[in-house]
């Protein structure tokens, strides 16, 4: 990187995302829609409508010396919002979906709330869809361009029924716009050529003419070309699909053949390559700027579809570079294959001590096998991605309901106590319920019920879910994205109508640790051994343990998930086994599962912020554990065993991934020690590593001083962040979790 500076085109990006142009996405659909495309069947109206708002958004070749194209990401691909244009009521799948789930789902509202931001106070479930966290496959693009996908298109329109035929069009119509608006892109290059008098200038503008006039409607050449190619598929998918989650996945496997021959014949050095990666991530964040939430994420190294490993020397630049970036979008996360090279768990080691909090580190060994369980074949599972945080599935082989809900596990269990009634708000939430600890003859009996309980709420969600994909395939047939997904175009369904491969949901239980450790103290302190009264200890979660603070030290005081206890190890594993099985027993309207994915995401003091006091010791408030993590509190003898005990657990039943949070202090940070706990890690099991480095001594500077640490970046919850844009009880959580030291 001698003369493209990669920090001096940082601020350069910066200062162009913080004025970008107007794009008037929003207006220009809604003008197409419902004004010159009016008239038209339903189906050629989307697609027209947003092929029309394409090709009138601005276009900008500069921004680097490497690649033409960018865009701003607006979130309006369903278009709500506080400013809602009544005309869109019909035809918004968000909107429709939710109107419906009031109507259709008796009791769903009480367990979600009249607060949709998760705040409400009695606040269950957000059973709301989240459409993206999936990836495409731009590689058919890198293969043999835009106009492969048109020929693949016009030999399955000859066999295709009529509403196979109508998405096909309209697939078409959103290729062949990407295409025109990509020789936008060369009549400007063209134009600012025959003005440019400088000889630097003139070598640019010509290569970057050279890329567009052959990428992407032909197949890439070259690793330039190919960057470029995946770019415009970049721009223009994620221009019909602005949601969290869409990522580029595994960029690293499907760009390192162009770069592996461009390297043996000259034509690009590591050098030069690194600078293109650099440009292509600069990009991505400008897109972005300000937005950490959106996670587009990137997986390097990990395993080929026969099991052997990836890593190449393109996956160790694009982790070198977003080291020097210490940008928040891309993320770039790490795959460990089954039998990792020395030189890639180094790296592994080395971003997790000086990557800026921005590292997640996934074992294929626990992960791959886990997909396989869960209804992916081999060869598909091995191309497993992350969307966003931490939901898996195969690259461009599912369908975008990945993350469509976070249940709030241990507050059932504080309804099942309670005779279904919420210890912060006195509301009823769990409508015919009645019973409360002192009516239950044994543990067995309460948590046949807790179980219970469980299974019919989280079939409220699970049916919420299947009409969100009726909205969706209905109102957001995603063209572009679609074209870009197994099976659909052969199918002749967009992805959320049968198109895709794979028809899996996924959600969130959030809390089972907690859950768990609570069952644990009910089983030994109520029914077993009468440390606490039932009355005595309803009474005491009642009052928040107002006068009863004897009790609940006695309860912080019993083993909990996570000290290697094997009682309260078991219970935790009992509960994960038995919520896993719920979800499993589900079936979608496809056929398809719903997969937990335990994960914490923001989430983690807001629902903490829902819950009473527990059983096991908390008063209200505290917030919850990260994914599978054992409770920071319960984290009392060492790392070593509190990975074993969450390890232990059966993680294969969670195909749609199981996060652990290890925030890191002292020695543990060293590289060597580093390397022996992903070792350690890997070999008892585990799938999702991630944890901060930075000491809470900065965190707390950062509360006094936000503007001194503008750029200080944590790792929240399967994502990371500037720390000074988090919610003060964000920060707060994290400040706070157990700080693993030697």
């Amino acid at each position: 990187m001698n003369q493209f500076d990669p920090i001096k085109q940082l601020r350069a990006a910066e200062r162009r995302a913080a004025r970008p142009p107007e794009q008037r996405k929003r207006a220009r659909i809604t003008e197409a829609f419902f004004g010159r495309f009016a008239g038209l069947p339903l189906r050629e109206r989307q697609a027209r409508s947003l092929a029309y708002a394409l090709l009138h958004t601005p276009v900008r070749t500069g921004g680097g010396p490497y690649l033409a194209g960018q865009l701003y990401t607006e979130y309006c691909g369903d278009l709500g919002g506080s400013d809602f244009d009544p005309r869109w009521r019909d035809f918004d799948c968000n909107y429709v979906a939710e109107q419906r789930a009031r109507r259709e789902i008796p009791g769903l509202a009480e367990l979600t709330g009249a607060d949709r931001d998760g705040k409400n106070p009695s606040w269950v479930t957000y059973a709301s869809c989240a459409p993206g966290h999936v990836g495409w496959r731009y590689e058919w693009i890198l293969e043999s361009g835009v106009t492969g996908l048109l020929r693949r298109i016009r030999r399955s329109y000859r066999k295709a029924d009529a509403e196979g035929r109508e998405f096909l069009e309209g697939c078409r119509i959103l290729l062949e716009a990407m295409l025109a608006w990509n020789d936008l892109h060369a009549k400007k290059l063209e134009k600012a050529l025959r003005s440019c008098r400088t000889e630097v200038r003139r070598r640019e503008l010509r290569a970057k003419l050279a890329l567009v006039r052959r990428v992407p409607r032909y197949g890439a050449r070259t690793f330039h070309e190919a960057l470029q190619a995946f770019h415009f598929s970049y721009l223009a998918t994620m221009f019909e699909n602005p949601y969290g989650g869409n990522g580029p996945g595994r960029l690293d496997y499907f760009l390192w053949p162009y770069l592996e021959r461009d390297l043996a014949a000259g034509r690009e050095t590591v050098e030069s390559a690194t600078e293109k990666v650099a440009e292509l991530f600069l990009r991505m964040h400008e897109r972005n700027y300000c937005k950490d939430m959106g996670i587009e994420t990137i997986m390097v190294a990990g395993s080929r579809p026969d099991g052997s490993s990836a890593f190449n020397p393109l996956s160790e630049i694009m982790v070198r570079v977003i080291m020097k970036l210490a940008v928040t979008t891309p993320h770039v996360y790490i795959r460990i294959p089954e039998n990792p090279p020395p030189a890639l768990l180094e790296l592994a080691a080395e971003y997790l001590k000086d990557g800026h909090n921005m590292a997640q580190i996934l074992s294929d060994r626990s992960i791959v096998p886990a997909l396989v369980r869960g209804g992916v074949a081999p060869e598909d599972a091995a191309m497993y991605m992350c969307g966003g945080c931490m939901e898996l599935s195969p690259q461009g082989m599912n369908c975008d309901l990945l993350f469509t809900g976070f249940f709030n596990v241990p507050k059932i269990l504080e309804l099942t106590l309670n005779g279904g009634i919420c210890l912060n708000t006195g509301c009823r939430m769990l409508s015919g319920y009645r019973r409360t600890l002192e009516e239950f003859n044994s543990f067995e009996e309460l948590y046949g019920a807790f179980l219970g309980n469980l299974k019919t709420t989280l079939g409220f969600t699970f049916r919420c879910m299947d009409l969100f994909s009726e909205e969706a395939a209905r109102l957001r047939p995603a063209f572009l994205l679609s074209a870009q997904v197994s099976d659909c175009i052969e199918r002749a369904r967009n992805l959320n109508d049968g198109g895709a491969r794979y028809n899996d949901y996924g959600s969130t239980p959030i809390g089972l640790p907690d859950a768990a450790d609570s069952l644990y103290a009910l089983k030994h302190a109520v029914f077993e051994n009468g440390i606490a009264g039932k009355a005595g200890l309803l009474a005491a979660l009642q009052n928040n343990f107002a006068s009863d603070e004897l009790l609940r030290l006695r309860l912080l005081e019993l083993p909990k998930f996570g000290q290697g206890d094997p009682e309260a190890d078991g219970m935790a594993a009992r509960l994960f086994r038995d919520v896993c099985a719920i979800y499993d027993g589900f079936s979608n309207r496809f056929g398809g599962k719903v997969k937990p994915m335990l994960m914490s995401f923001v989430f983690s003091p807001i629902a903490g912020n829902a819950l009473g006091a527990s059983a096991n010791g908390h008063k209200a408030g505290v917030p919850v554990a990260q994914g599978m993590t054992p409770h920071s509190s319960s984290m009392t003898c060492g790392i070593g065993t509190a990975m074993q005990s969450a390890n232990r657990l059966d993680l294969g039943a969670a195909p749609g991934g199981v996060a652990s949070m290890w925030d890191l202090s002292g020695g543990l940070t060293r590289l060597d020690v580093l390397q022996g706990l992903l070792r350690s890690f890997i070999a008892t099991g585990g799938q999702i590593f991630q944890g901060n480095t930075t000491s809470v001594e900065e965190l707390r500077a950062a509360r006094r001083d936000p503007e001194s640490y503008r750029h200080l970046i944590v790792r929240v919850g399967g994502f990371s962040a500037k720390f000074t844009a988090l919610d003060p009880q964000l920060q707060d959580e994290i400040i706070n979790r157990h700080r693993h030291c030697v």
